[in-house]
């Protein structure tokens, strides 16, 4: 193999060990913390799925009581946080709002510097909490409108849509979007929780390590995918335009959005999941149109991908969810704030392991090797010409 391409983005490297998440992609197997997703998706709510990724283990019912009115109490902004929101360009990417504003809040930790595995599971619980308020607040800062309180009482998922829109959602779109955060909690050594675990192994505090995070979810390559999506449906139009634009996408050799996963092989399991809930958002608000064309194009995606490449080849986690989140009517660009809203409640899980783990797992500070391909002048390296004589 030529050695300018070995390892080529770590691809099959192992970095560490962890007993947070196992992605099997050759079986379709998603597990955090020893329970499958299939289980969590329709069996436990986000703040129970949060509670077992920091403390691994599930909650009981006291536990649970406990850690839910945690998150309530510390929803809340400083209010001198949101007034620097107030003085960002309208046109500012929510992602670079979010990432700001996690590395801001640092500012307002007052146990800094010191750090225990307890302070890094309050410091994770305070961050939960306030992302979907970051993310409602800027939403509303934006369209040059007030932010709104997180109102007592409601879930995460109600808060969310409150705080956007001024009215409570119905409880069964809370409760679908509650499941697809769920959904995408926690996915092991992906490219941000990776960010996430080389700063924490600098030993960096967790607010670096987030923000760190939220910097390589906002990467198109990453984070986006659902985005793109949706994009894409809404560029075809129609079900009638989806075969002539597979076509012409393999024609190219290019990428269809959502179909194809670096590890699930055989299938994303959480795309089982994300299915019928599209679906069901559809009927409920009365309109299946996008529904209709995302399962439209993952039947003649899979039917030309095995024509003419001979591949079998499945939708990933983002391919439904972009047509769940916009019938619910949430703008496009919120669809990867809202993928970091779930997913910190992994990213800070991993961030305690790396800098809590037993002896025996603890990983030492991340310094990886490269391999010079620059050019040599010479056995002692290129001459250099003083600036006066080149």
């Amino acid at each position: 193999m030529d050695s300018a391409i070995k390892n080529i983005g770590l691809r099959g490297v192992v970095i560490a060990s962890t007993k947070i998440c196992d992605v099997d992609g050759a079986n379709s197997r998603l597990v955090y913390r020893g329970y499958l997703i299939q289980d969590l998706a329709m069996e436990a709510t986000f703040p129970e799925v949060a509670y077992l990724l920091i403390h691994d283990k599930m909650p009981d019912v006291h536990e649970l009581v406990d850690f839910t009115n945690q998150l309530e109490r510390n929803r809340y902004l400083p209010p001198n946080l949101i007034c620097a929101m107030q003085t960002r360009p309208v046109s500012t990417p929510p992602m670079d709002i979010l990432q700001a504003c996690v590395a801001l809040l640092a500012h307002h930790d007052d146990s800094l510097p010191e750090n225990s595995p307890s302070l890094a599971k309050n410091r994770a619980m305070g961050l939960i909490a306030k992302l979907p308020t970051v993310v409602a607040a800027w939403t509303r800062i934006r369209q040059k409108l007030e932010p709104i309180d997180p109102m007592p009482g409601l879930s995460m998922a109600e808060n969310f849509f409150y705080m956007i829109t001024g009215e409570q959602p119905k409880r069964r779109l809370a409760e679908l979007f509650d499941r697809a955060l769920v959904l995408h909690a926690e996915h092991a050594f992906n490219a941000s929780t990776f960010a996430a675990r080389e700063v924490a192994s600098t030993r960096a505090h967790m607010y670096a390590a987030v923000s760190a995070a939220i910097g390589s979810l906002s990467g198109e390559l990453h984070g986006g995918a659902n985005t793109r999506v949706m994009e894409m449906l809404k560029a075809i139009g129609s079900k009638e335009k989806i075969r002539p634009f597979v076509e012409d996408k393999l024609a190219k050799g290019e990428l269809v959005m959502g179909l194809g996963h670096a590890v699930y092989k055989n299938g994303d399991p959480r795309v089982e999941i994300l299915r019928p809930m599209s679906k069901e958002v559809g009927e409920m608000v009365g309109d299946t149109c996008w529904y209709e064309m995302t399962q439209e194009l993952e039947t003649v995606g899979k039917a030309l991908f095995k024509e003419k490449k001979g591949i079998d080849i499945f939708p990933n986690v983002d391919f439904y969810s972009a047509s769940l989140y916009h019938t619910m009517g949430l703008p496009h660009d919120l669809f990867t704030p809202i993928f970091a809203m779930s997913r910190v409640a992994g990213w800070c899980a991993h961030v305690i392991e790396e800098q809590f783990a037993d002896e025996a797992h603890k990983p030492v500070l991340y310094r990886p090797e490269s391999e010079y391909i620059g050019t040599y002048c010479g056995p002692e390296g290129c001459t250099l010409i003083p600036m006066d004589k080149r």
